[in-house]
């Protein structure tokens, strides 16, 4: 497994404490929901971490969340790609 980065992190305890009740929820350490939580972040802006060579590691995420909407980037809506003619 690929050695993985150490970062010292400082939340307000509020944050710190909210991120902790969904790391519970998921079934997390508070490590690895912050892990997610910044994989999502990434994925939603369009700037995803490139794949991981090392065997065992994934950069994927779970297939839990929550399904794109049509008002997501990259989806498409029937109106929008509608091949009705015109008149």
């Amino acid at each position: 497994m690929a050695e993985r980065k150490k970062l010292l992190l400082r939340l307000d305890p509020q944050v710190y404490d909210a991120v902790a009740r969904w790391a519970t929820d998921d079934l997390r350490s508070v490590n690895a929901q912050i892990e997610y939580a910044l994989r999502l972040a990434l994925r939603t802006v369009g700037r995803p971490p490139k794949p991981s060579t090392a065997p065992g590691t994934s950069t994927e995420l779970d297939t839990t969340t929550e399904p794109q909407t049509s008002d997501d980037p990259g989806t498409t809506s029937e109106s929008a790609t509608s091949t009705e003619p015109d008149g």
